[in-house]
């Protein structure tokens, strides 16, 4: 299957005869393994006759030497697959088999990708980057404070590297485009809160989506904000750069040294939100946040913080609508 999509990733056509030459096998075992392929992927494959076979649109297929040879000193173990149900929960039955550490763990395809608060994240086939990383925290949770604002902070600084200017965040895990979400953040935790734990820094990032009907809000990606296809390799290794200079400094200074470079980036700084909270919802105007993360509202006179994996926060004049 690989090797049928590396020859097709250029997004040319390539004739029946060529394929089937390439790959052992005859022409009509090519077209049943284009079928095939189609059916396993969702990729969209184009036919005309007297030209052959070309996909919609170009690939760029991750390529798990190039990114282990890539990361320099980092010594992360890297782990790649086609399909696989979460990044994030292959990551930590990796942890729980004791392989090395740090590790990380991308695919080209997630058949169970989840975001924030159980919602499904839309992974197609070799269109967006599913990155998830592995650590081992030593100390307890309080060595977390802060650390998924401070993903989303290198998730920043990698767009913006990479063309797409106008992205920022929205507390506490989405980065966005305006009022279009582009990436998130989701940390999930498994051993001992109060000792030795580890934590999973997952990452999902739309980068050459163009088109979704799954996707139930508002999204972008960076093919659309910079107008180019991009290596998803490219994508997957600046963020590795950027998240090993992050991840060495909030172990060093934890996130209140951080604080202020956040809140620069934080899109929704200063404006008139609702909070919501289960069934209650808080109407304020955002303040920042505090030394480990947690949102600051200013709630009537009084400044309040507040944290916690079930808030969700909405622009005033959204949650009105």
């Amino acid at each position: 299957m690989r090797t049928l999509l590396k020859l097709l990733s250029d997004g040319e056509f390539h004739s029946g005869e060529d394929l089937g030459d390439k790959l052992g096998v005859s022409r009509s075992a090519v077209w049943k393994k284009l079928q095939q392929l189609e059916s396993e992927t969702g990729l969209e494959i184009h036919k005309v006759r007297g030209r052959g076979y070309r996909l919609a649109n170009p690939l760029f297929l991750l390529d798990q030497r190039w990114l282990q040879e890539s990361q320099g000193d980092a010594g992360w173990s890297i782990h790649v697959y086609d399909t696989i149900d979460s990044t994030n929960a292959e990551a930590m039955r990796l942890v729980a088999q004791e392989g090395s550490l740090p590790l990380l763990v991308t695919a080209e395809q997630q058949t169970a990708g989840r975001g924030r608060r159980g919602r499904k994240w839309v992974s197609p086939f070799a269109e967006n980057l599913y990155y998830s990383l592995a650590l081992r925290i030593d100390g307890g949770m309080r060595q977390l404070e802060g650390l998924s604002l401070l993903v989303g902070l290198a998730v920043v600084k990698m767009l913006r590297e990479m063309g797409v200017e106008g992205a920022g965040l929205k507390w506490p895990n989405d980065i966005l485009v305006g009022r279009r979400k582009l990436a998130g953040v989701l940390l999930e935790l498994t051993g001992d809160p109060a000792d030795v734990c580890h934590v999973v820094i997952g990452i999902g990032i739309n980068v050459n989506m163009r088109a979704s009907e799954e996707v139930d809000q508002s999204w972008t990606s960076m093919t659309l904000e910079a107008g180019v296809a991009l290596d998803r390799n490219q994508v997957a290794a600046r963020l590795s750069a950027y998240l090993k200079e992050y991840l060495a400094a909030h172990r060093q200074q934890g996130f209140s040294a951080f604080r202020a470079e956040w809140e620069l980036n934080h899109l929704w700084q200063n404006q008139p939100v609702t909070l919501l909270a289960g069934s209650n919802a808080i109407e304020g105007v955002v303040i920042g946040v505090d030394t480990v993360g947690a949102l600051r509202l200013r709630v009537g006179d009084q400044v309040i913080a507040y944290s916690g994996g079930e808030l969700s926060l909405r622009l005033r004049e959204q949650s009105e609508l």
